[in-house]
């Protein structure tokens, strides 16, 4: 958005207005001794062309590695139409729509995301939006325990596949709001949920991250299908990338999945640093009065012209507070706008086009990784874009040797390495990769 400055005529106009001879003026209340006269250390300043050089040096210093890491967020290609478009004025300045029927462009915005998540993901509702997954999969937690009030043990079972970060930080917003979380067993050679389980007392939930965090494909029917025998809520935790390819949860089991959360970075939304990312949430139809956030519906007017209204909005800020299903007061309004932009450009057979190169990356560097003496894959079974991988060595010093070489060549679980390759890498990429790592494997022989 352009910045365009008052001339002096415009100042000396507005200051004639309100009476006052000077800016210094409207700062009076000030005490003289805390007024400065210059800031010191602060070097002179520079102007438009030295200031870019000088922010280009700056972002240079931070390099392009080639990056392998997934784990939560990936590096995708967003086509440069995405940003152009959401940085245009009226996009960008758009947030809350807090007057609703003054808002038509920014809720008509946010139900075309609604409708295409619902469409992804397989239920019925979608709400816009969350922080980050994360909190997404808290908000369901407390979202699955308003919903299923038979169940009064306030306990969300866990796959074993459930991302750490993410029960870490469901912990922290509803652990102390009654609510524990537990791991159900692993089988060894798979990664995923043990073929016994005991469901315990009346558990709440069960979250099913699919892919899972070591990058394992769950057998969700079986699980969806258990817990709902138990009478669980089932919560997926899925990536919206992978649903072009994987059954969407809605269609899990025998009744699908209740509730479906997840990180919505991958559709358009760059790494950078770490965020801003968003988060999405869609339910089934018999839980939408427990969906915390906003929920835009289309209607018409007495004219019977078609718009656009906010719905179903208990929130902290409005009038029912001690109602709120939630404290969330953001739908991370240019997340969203830039995601509905990249899932329309790309459409359902072009988000399918890219999950399936990632995964065919992925297959191929898996592959030849594991061809290298000390390397092999974790778990057995399919996979998405993201595989865990065991070395016969500490995997820290592998990343750090790796480093040196401008890759950054995956997320250290430990005991293994999760390796992850997107559509953005090429065979000559992956080839470079495993170059490195075979000289590296050697010479620490």
């Amino acid at each position: 958005m352009p910045f365009i400055p008052h001339t002096e005529d415009d100042t000396r106009e507005m200051l004639a207005a309100i009476g006052a001879s000077s800016i210094d003026d409207l700062f009076d209340e000030i005490p003289p001794q805390l007024l400065i006269k210059s800031l010191d250390g602060v070097p002179t300043g520079l102007s438009e062309m030295e200031i870019s050089r000088l922010m280009h040096q700056r972002a240079a210093q931070d390099g392009a590695p080639l990056c392998f890491i997934g784990a939560g967020a990936y590096e995708h290609h967003i086509p440069q139409a995405v940003w152009d478009i959401a940085t245009r004025g009226e996009y960008y300045s758009a947030y809350t729509p807090y007057q609703a029927e003054a808002s038509q462009g920014t809720l008509q915005t946010i139900y075309e995301y609604q409708t295409m998540i619902t469409e992804l993901t397989g239920l019925d509702v979608s709400n816009a939006s969350l922080y980050d997954g994360a909190s997404g999969l808290a908000e369901a937690s407390l979202m699955a325990v308003r919903s299923n009030r038979k169940a009064k043990s306030g306990r969300i079972l866990l796959a074993p596949g459930v991302n750490p970060n993410y029960e870490k930080v469901a912990v922290a917003i509803a652990g102390h709001q009654n609510i524990t979380f537990e791991r159900l067993p692993m089988n060894g050679s798979t990664g995923n949920a043990a073929d016994k389980l005991d469901a315990g007392r009346e558990p709440v939930a069960l979250v099913i991250q699919q892919p899972s965090f070591p990058g394992t494909l769950e057998d969700v029917d079986r699980l969806t299908d258990w817990a709902h025998e138990r009478g669980a809520l089932v919560i997926a935790v899925v990536n919206p990338l992978s649903l072009a390819l994987l059954k969407a949860p809605g269609s899990w089991g025998t009744r699908g999945a209740d509730i479906a959360v997840g990180e919505g970075q991958p559709l358009g939304v760059p790494l950078s640093s770490g965020g801003p990312y968003f988060g999405f949430m869609t339910c089934r139809q018999e839980h939408v009065r427990q969906m915390p956030g906003r929920i835009v519906g289309r209607t018409t007017d007495l004219d019977d012209n078609p718009g656009f209204t906010l719905t179903l909005q208990a929130r902290e800020q409005h009038i029912r507070r001690s109602k709120a299903t939630s404290n969330i007061c953001t739908n991370q309004g240019l997340m969203v706008t830039a995601a509905t932009i990249y899932m329309s450009l790309l459409g359902f057979e072009g988000l399918r086009k890219v999950a399936l190169r990632a995964q065919q990356n992925t297959a191929l560097l898996v592959r030849q990784l594991t061809a290298l003496p000390g390397v092999q894959r974790l778990y057995e079974g399919p996979h998405f874009h993201e595989v865990a991988i065991s070395l016969d060595r500490p995997v820290a010093a592998v990343l750090q040797e790796l480093a040196r070489r401008n890759i950054l060549g995956g997320y250290d679980l430990g005991n293994a390495l999760l390796v992850c390759a997107t559509e953005t890498k090429t065979a000559a990429d992956i080839d470079h990769y495993v170059d490195a790592m075979r000289d590296i494997l050697a010479k620490q022989d």
